[in-house]
């Protein structure tokens, strides 16, 4: 858990995925759309990702990706992400975390 609260603090915005999932390449993809540049952890590539998928389970991710995380705090998975892009909310969110500028 302290390792996913510890790389999900160091940037602004921060998708933790696997290489093989279609949901976090579009999470992904709608991100660099905004015009977001966020940190990308595949933890189907990391040698601690299965205690990484525990933690993001144990934060209510589930499925454990794509877990987003704005500004330090964890937003949610790709239905919650595509929500709040819906509702316009999202791009506010990435302007307040600095991770997108206008």
């Amino acid at each position: 858990m302290d390792k996913v609260r510890d790389l999900a603090s160091k940037k602004a915005a921060v998708i933790f995925t696997k290489s093989s999932c279609y949901m976090c390449y579009s999470i992904k993809t709608l991100f660099y759309e905004l015009g977001a540049s966020p940190a990308i952890h595949e933890i189907d590539h990391e040698p601690s990702g299965r205690d990484m998928e525990r933690a993001l389970r144990g934060l209510g991710c589930d499925p454990s990706v794509p877990a987003v995380f704005i500004g330090g705090r964890f937003v949610g998975s790709a239905k919650d992400v595509i929500s709040l892009h819906v509702d316009g909310s999202l791009k506010q969110m990435l302007i307040d975390a600095k991770a997108i500028w206008f």
